[in-house]
């Protein structure tokens, strides 16, 4: 098989690519995905995620490595193995991110990269009914709306963080990001909204694109420093596939770094020591990985929540049946209701904590939850300074690579988590959320406010990832940076990154938002080469005659 275009990996950013490259008709566009179609019933209902997190037909499943920031905890790292990515998997949340973070990476060096620069592709991506026409798209392919659940503790919970004195922001997405909100969700008439929903369905039916699903990558093919194909396995077969033009790589933050290391461009002592044949020398690959750590604060309530309405198969099947007839209800709740989006100190530019307000409780978001009414106020810190790496296991990609975040390894990262479960305890004492508060069931009222040692602990033992894994293949252009600021892998001709890895630093807030960005912008960038060349060859024969 061979086609101009080769997409690895198809989840937010990928989905995106193969829609954009196809679209004219004048590029063959083949979509590689390593998981199934996606047609399990729970990827579309948007409290699914319920059943495809952790669940090997949908989920990655991939642990980390104990890591010493966690008292030397693993912990699961879900990624979406289906089309859409995780962007099928997720908790359906949107968020762009601050202004301040795309104008860090241009600041970095990577030119096109500023707000100004990326705004016209998150409007270009997003149909939204809501907030400033200068701002918000209103006629993308990605639907995204309001909550249409509404639950009392958790609007308790927010206005009484505006009585706690921090401000309500209508659209957090908008000029500012800083205050208090329901979130904004991708989803459209109580059904998920995915990547694949938004962008490969409209395409899948056009003959110049190809979707090849339980497809495995294997390793990058070279003549020389250019990438000419892929090897894949499918159908128990290995085979070749061929790339006129380029492969781009959205594989995600595990994938893409771990097809490069074993394929041949990575760390040499890396390579060396699995007996990779190096054939380009890329330091970065695998490191600068950042993610986000949630600390989950606990509260038992008088008001009823989802922990004891679903703790009978009756009330569960009056819950399907109110989905089923409405397309509202339970059923259509995201990951999460309210969110913030705060300042640990009054003197700080930005925002740097988000709090994401869950009307249920449980050790983790894929365990079932306590068998009490409670909600959950999860906080954490949105531009960690502690950065991890990537080590591959083997030199084949069916082995998992080892994953070591290093959480916590910073002061400030540790200052930061400590102060966020302060000022969630502060809000949750305040009213009109602290009359109908029982007990703070964790951290739990023996560990008081100014026990730095004690609550940084409790994080330590208890903080949970929120599934926001980046910047293992960064742009830039130091000894550490992986890919141009057009996305092209250094030292090799013909590959891309395109999606979460590629992010210098990490975005203030969840991801999947500026995972489809990257996607729009890569799009854009490889299509004005591929039309200049073929330009440029045209010109050459038209000169020649």
């Amino acid at each position: 098989m061979e086609f101009d275009f080769v997409i690895v990996g198809a989840g937010s950013a990928g989905c995106v690519l193969a829609n954009r490259l196809s679209a004219d008709g004048r590029h063959k566009v083949a979509l590689l995905e390593a998981g199934g179609k996606d047609t399990y019933p729970w990827i579309h209902i948007p409290v699914g995620y319920f059943k495809t997190m952790g669940n090997p037909k949908t989920d990655w499943g991939y642990q980390t490595e104990p890591d010493p920031g966690l008292n030397g905890r693993s912990l699961k790292w879900p990624r979406g193995k289906v089309l859409g990515g995780s962007s099928s998997i997720n908790g359906l949340l949107y968020v762009r991110g601050q202004a301040a973070d795309y104008n860090q990476w241009r600041q970095m060096g990577n030119t096109g990269w500023g707000w100004d620069d990326v705004l016209p592709l998150f409007k270009r991506a997003e149909s939204y009914d809501g907030g400033d026409d200068d701002i918000r798209g209103r006629e993308g392919p990605l639907s995204v709306s309001d909550s249409a659940v509404s639950r009392e503790v958790v609007d308790r919970y927010l206005d009484a963080a505006v009585n706690a004195g921090y401000p309500r922001n209508e659209d957090y997405n908008g000029a500012d990001q800083e205050g208090v909100a329901h979130f904004q969700l991708t989803m459209n008439r109580g059904r998920r909204c995915s990547s694949a929903v938004a962008y490969l369905k409209p395409a899948k039916s056009r003959a110049n694109l190809t979707i090849l699903t339980k497809c495995a990558a294997e390793k990058l093919v070279f003549n020389g420093k250019r990438v000419t194909g892929i090897e894949v396995t499918m159908g128990g077969q290995r085979q070749t596939i061929r790339a006129r033009k380029e492969i781009i790589l959205s594989a995600g933050a595990i994938g893409s770094p771990q097809l490069l290391m074993v394929s041949g461009i990575g760390p040499v002592d890396e390579l060396n020591r699995h007996g990779i044949k190096v054939v380009a020398a890329s330091e970065g690959v695998g490191k600068n990985l950042q993610d986000h750590l949630q600390a989950r604060p606990v509260y038992k309530t008088t008001l009823s929540t989802i922990n004891t309405e679903i703790n009978s198969l009756f009330k569960q099947g009056l819950i399907a049946l109110h989905y089923a007839a409405t397309r509202t209800g339970p059923m259509t709740m995201a990951a999460s209701l309210g969110t913030a989006f705060l300042k640990t100190r009054p003197d700080m530019d930005q925002p740097d904590i988000q709090f994401h307000i869950q009307p249920f409780s449980a050790s983790s978001k894929i365990n079932k939850p306590h068998d009490f009414n409670a909600f959950t106020a999860s906080v954490l810190q949105m531009r960690p300074e502690s950065v991890g790496h990537l080590e591959l296991a083997s030199a084949n990609m069916s082995d998992y690579p080892k994953i070591h975040p290093n959480y916590l390894a910073t002061k400030t990262d540790q200052d930061t988590i400590v102060e966020g479960i302060r000022i969630a305890r502060r809000i949750a004492r305040t009213e009109p959320v602290a009359s109908v508060i029982t007990e703070e069931y964790t951290p739990g009222p023996s560990l008081l406010d100014d026990d730095y040692d004690g609550l940084l602990n409790w994080a330590r033992d208890t903080s949970t990832t929120i599934y926001h894994p980046t910047g293992t293949c960064k742009m830039g252009n130091d000894t550490m940076a992986v890919v141009d600021e057009r996305l092209r892998v250094r030292e090799v001709e013909g590959l891309r990154v395109a999606d979460a890895s590629i992010m210098p630093v990490i975005v203030s807030g969840n991801t999947n938002a500026p995972a489809i960005m990257i996607g729009e912008k890569c799009s854009d960038m490889v299509l004005v080469d591929a039309n200049s060349g073929a330009a440029t060859k045209t010109q050459t024969m038209e000169a020649a005659q």
